[in-house]
């Protein structure tokens, strides 16, 4: 049974968002714009509603005290000018029944409650008229508390008029307005309570009215504004993109890239800055392009027309080295100093021959299954003759199985034999060089990549050091000799050995605690790498045990 997968394609869609979200300058603006604009259109928005609803409810309640003010007068013109009355509850009805008429036709109802004195003339004690079908609970108990002592003003709140059935029952409420005022009936000389209810219904529709056009003006608003901003900010920003595309053109080697130019503000004059700048660099870069090479060529050049003298230069020593035991002793050791000497240049004139191999980009990989423990045991073994004169310790650290990587086999033990030389010339203290030596070549592996680490115990290497150390004809002391031979160019061709496999050649250091060089090596030739099984700082560095 197949399942659905909609949180993927929602967690994608948000991916997506939040990556639109982050290169978008032009989305942040417009959002940052619009969210501002709401805030400030829904603040207006509700102080002019605020305002509207002050205005409108005080218009009403002025108008509706003035009216109960005339109602009330009028009863009193009519109570003064009625034949006497000896029967309360026959004037009180008559004058409620007035009221009620004259309210149905100005659109009011009318509750009477009394007399009021002694507790009595509550609603909730009962004896009040009122309009039909209006619910006399719907006085608040407080206005009753106001009228409930002889007063000359009128009062008023606001309230919720009820609307009742034949039975009764409240059917429904609306918002309205109460106001209550005080008549003396003269066939009892005793006060009564008149409330006069006056719905707000007109009220509500026209705020309703005010709200549903405010509502809309502010979203036509919000949306002209966002329009407005998306195409201002489109007015800076489409240049700027067209900027990041030159630039990138141009860091593709594309040199020739250039912005047009128009108009004369403040962009294009930033247009004409960024042009000019691609100029100059293209014209540095060429600069620099063709001293590269010239100085390729050179050593090239130089390195080739090198051979024939050396090699004449070769047989003459050659021919002097096996004649020197009929030599005197100066001239034998000047025989032997020639020998030696020309080996190193001859190593040196292969590894600038190499050099510019890689220089020229003409350096190939001949690649096979190759196993980094066999290859380190090679190395060793090899390097011993040169450990015993220097009376340094090689020791291997391997696992039982193999560590297996796609690799150039040539490639790879020239660097471990650079790598272990320069740990032998390195491995003892300078304060201290009786000291015993020791250098540990350290193999492992994993599903992913393969790794080789040669660790010392001698001068070591300054933090900043490191990174330098690769660089062509680099010595942390100038002043030291190369007791091993070497050219000054064996770790700059071993980590382009290493770049040319797509691994690590890295180093870390520590003064008078040695040194580590770690090669590391994907399994699979083109595999990028992420990690290696061998850690750079080594376990026994005084700062990690620190």
């Amino acid at each position: 049974m197949l399942r659905a997968r909609p949180p993927r394609r929602v967690s994608a869609t948000v991916r997506r968002a939040l990556t639109f979200w982050r290169r978008s300058v032009q989305a942040r603006v417009v959002a940052s714009t619009l969210v501002l604009s709401a805030v400030v259109v829904g603040i207006v928005g509700w102080f002019l509603l605020q305002q509207t609803r002050e205005g409108l409810l005080e218009h009403r309640v002025d108008a509706v005290t003035a009216e109960v003010a005339d109602e009330v007068a009028e009863a009193e013109r009519n109570l003064d000018a009625a034949t006497p009355v000896t029967d309360p509850s026959a004037q009180r009805r008559d004058l409620v029944q007035l009221i009620i008429q004259r309210g149905a036709t100005r659109g009011f109802d009318v509750v009477m409650a009394g007399p009021t004195g002694e507790g009595g003339g509550r609603i909730a004690d009962g004896g009040t008229e009122s309009s039909p079908h209006v619910d006399a609970r719907s006085v608040p108990p407080a206005l009753e508390e106001v009228l409930s002592s002889p007063r000359s003003m009128a009062a008023w709140t606001y309230t919720r008029i009820g609307t009742t059935d034949d039975a009764g029952d409240v059917v429904s409420t609306a918002p309205g307005v109460v106001v209550g005022a005080q008549v003396r009936l003269p066939a009892d000389g005793r006060t009564y309570v008149l409330y006069f209810l006056f719905p707000l219904e007109q009220e509500e529709e026209t705020m309703a009215l005010v709200s549903r056009a405010l509502l809309t003006a502010g979203g036509l608003l919000l949306v002209l504004v966002a329009g407005v901003a998306w195409l201002v900010t489109r007015q800076v920003v489409t240049p700027v993109r067209l900027a990041r595309k030159v630039a990138e053109r141009l860091a593709a080697g594309r040199l020739q890239e250039r912005l047009q130019v128009s108009g004369e503000d403040d962009l294009a004059r930033l247009a004409q800055s960024f042009n000019q700048m691609a100029t100059n660099l293209q014209r540095q870069i060429r600069r620099l392009e063709e001293l590269s090479r010239v100085q390729r060529r050179f050593v090239a050049d130089v390195s080739h027309e090198l051979r024939t003298p050396l090699t004449t230069v070769r047989m003459a020593g050659d021919v002097l080295h096996d004649a020197r035991q009929d030599f005197d002793p100066t001239t034998a050791r000047a025989a032997e100093l020639l020998q030696t000497e020309l080996d190193r240049f001859e190593t040196l004139l292969a590894d600038l021959l190499e050099i510019s191999r890689f220089d020229a980009g003409a350096a190939v990989l001949d690649t096979d299954a190759v196993n980094l423990v066999d290859v380190a045991h090679r190395v060793v073994d090899s390097s011993r003759p040169l450990a015993a004169t220097r009376d340094v310790e090689l020791v291997v650290e391997a696992p039982d199985r193999p560590c297996l990587a796609e690799a150039d086999v040539r490639r790879v033990e020239r660097i471990l034999r650079n790598l272990v030389t320069n740990a032998i010339d390195h491995a003892r203290p300078a304060d201290d060089p009786g000291a015993p030596a020791r250098v540990v070549v350290r193999v492992d592996g994993d599903d992913h990549a393969a790794a080789v680490a040669v660790r010392d115990h001698g001068v070591g290497l300054a933090p900043e050091d490191a990174a330098m150390v690769f660089n062509r004809f680099w010595r942390a002391d100038p002043a030291r000799a190369r007791t091993s031979g070497g050219t000054g160019l064996g770790l700059a061709i071993a980590l382009e050995d290493a770049h040319l496999h797509g691994g690590w050649l890295q180093a870390w250091g520590q003064v008078h605690d040695g040194a580590q060089f770690r090669l590391t090596l994907p399994r699979h030739a083109g595999e990028p790498l992420r990690s290696s099984p061998l850690p750079l700082v080594p376990d026994d560095a005084r700062e990690v045990a620190r």
